[in-house]
């Protein structure tokens, strides 16, 4: 388990400081709970998306994609349930109007006497002005819709209503047809998607842990109804497989099996599998048996037969559903808190201190390599230059020639960069470089012809 003191506050100060992300709209002041992917955080969050789609959709032969749209037929969440059925419960404030979901409240305070909540809004209002005029008691919970509506068309009426998709889930189950018809997919096989969703969170917080706007991966697994309990356990464990390849350890890992009046209204069995955050143990992925209930509702109200045919027995079903769902965003956080440790270490001179250095997948770090010439001397930076240049082809290269050596090994050990390759006054001699490995911290003299050889069997 991890020991770093105020782990999430040095996690978030490094992801301003170097670039993995930004407040949104800043220079304007900001926007509640929004944020912007920089320089290093895009090419962390691409990795991260590129290497899950290597292992679920490429490396498989029972696996498609899709890229569904936003914006989807108000019919499609009648179908689904999510306009009835998708919302969170939330208490008012009777004095400053402010609405919260009804869990953080009850997890956050102590109740009243009378059973009742205080606003915690008003109570810090209280607390800094020195006196309490009114604990500002919130209501009884109510439902509250999540979804993001908007308007097709320039007018706003009712019949232009449409809606941000809360989910990517639903795109796979209206597309089911033709995928079917297109790719001639023996069940079982699943519809792979990665792409934004919408959620309008009362309480967002916790950094990029719980926003309005967000990134899902999600794979919609088509089975045999007599299959679901073997296949339930089969992609449970190919999403264990999954976070011990991202580094997620199995100590800072816990899954909680859903108990009926809990689960989503789709679902027959959920098991949300939590992470060690900082901020306490809270859910990473889930996966749900989902049975026949979203094709059985679109074949239903579109009025379209979803059924699957077997080409050698000619029997006609509608299949069942295990789905598997990641959350980019939250993968990003986590992949993030499970790599960042400070260490002791050796100085370039030799002198004691402290290293602060993300740990990351060789095959997620944003920067796989670091190109540094001991000097700006012409000499050497062209030699340097070149070198960087021949890597850029097959490698994420960055080329830094500010600063000691040693701050420029240190400012790559804060980003995650597995290698540096210091190009020195030697190199011009014998045809070398030095790397310096960023765990071990290992250094190795290497033939520059033999450098690209060298990183790929690393990189493997």
């Amino acid at each position: 388990m991890r020991t770093v003191d105020n782990l999430m506050d040095k996690v978030v100060n490094l992801c301003k400081r170097r670039g993995f992300v930004f407040p949104g709209s800043e220079i304007y002041g900001g926007m509640a709970n929004s944020w912007d992917y920089g320089p290093l955080g895009v090419e962390l969050k691409n990795n991260i998306k590129k290497l899950w789609w290597k292992k679920f959709v490429q490396e498989r032969d029972d696996m498609v994609g899709i890229d569904a749209a936003l914006i989807m037929n108000p019919k499609v969440w009648e179908a689904s349930g999510h306009l009835k059925e998708f919302s969170d419960p939330l208490v008012e404030c009777g004095v400053c109007k402010n609405r919260f979901r009804q869990d953080a409240i009850v997890q956050s305070q102590i109740a009243n006497p009378d059973g009742t909540y205080n606003c915690p809004i008003v109570e810090a209002s209280n607390v800094k002005g020195g006196e309490t005029k009114t604990h500002g008691i919130l209501s009884s919970p109510r439902q509250f819709n999540l979804m993001f509506k908007t308007f097709i068309g320039p007018a706003e009426e009712q019949t232009n209503v449409a809606y941000f998709r809360p989910e990517t889930a639903q795109g796979m189950f209206v597309d089911f047809k033709n995928v079917l018809n297109t790719t001639r997919r023996k069940i079982p096989f699943g519809i792979a998607q990665i792409g934004k969703a919408f959620r309008n969170e009362i309480t967002p917080g916790n950094f990029i842990f719980r926003t309005r706007e967000f990134e899902q991966m999600e794979i919609e697994y088509f089975i045999r109804e007599t299959d679901w309990e073997k296949s339930f356990e089969y992609w449970l464990g190919e999403m264990k497989a999954w976070m011990k390849l991202i580094g997620l350890e199995d100590d800072d890992l816990h899954f909680a099996e859903i108990p009926d009046g809990e689960r989503a209204h789709y679902s027959k069995r959920t098991i949300d599998i939590e992470f060690a955050f900082p901020f306490g143990m809270k859910e990473l992925y889930g996966i749900a048996y989902r049975t026949d209930f979203d094709l059985k509702n679109h074949q239903e109200k579109s009025g379209t037969d979803l059924q699957y045919q077997d080409s050698i027995s000619g029997e006609k079903f509608l299949p069942h559903v295990i789905e598997p769902t990641f959350g980019v965003d939250r993968t990003f956080l986590a992949v993030l808190i499970a790599a960042y440790q400070e260490e002791q270490a050796k100085s370039a001179d030799g002198e004691d201190e402290q290293r602060i250095v993300l740990k990351l997948p060789k095959m997620l770090a944003p920067v796989q390599v670091a190109v540094l010439p001991l000097s700006k001397k012409e000499e050497l930076s062209s030699v340097a230059q070149k070198i960087a240049q021949d890597l850029r082809k097959n490698f994420a290269v960055d080329y830094d020639e500010t600063q000691s050596i040693g701050k420029r090994y240190r400012r790559q050990d804060e980003i995650g960069t597995p290698f540096c390759v210091t190009v020195d006054f030697e190199s011009l001699e014998d045809q070398a470089v030095t790397i310096r490995d960023r765990d071990s911290m290992r250094q190795d003299r290497i033939k520059i012809k033999e450098l690209e050889n060298y990183l790929s069997e690393k990189f493997k």
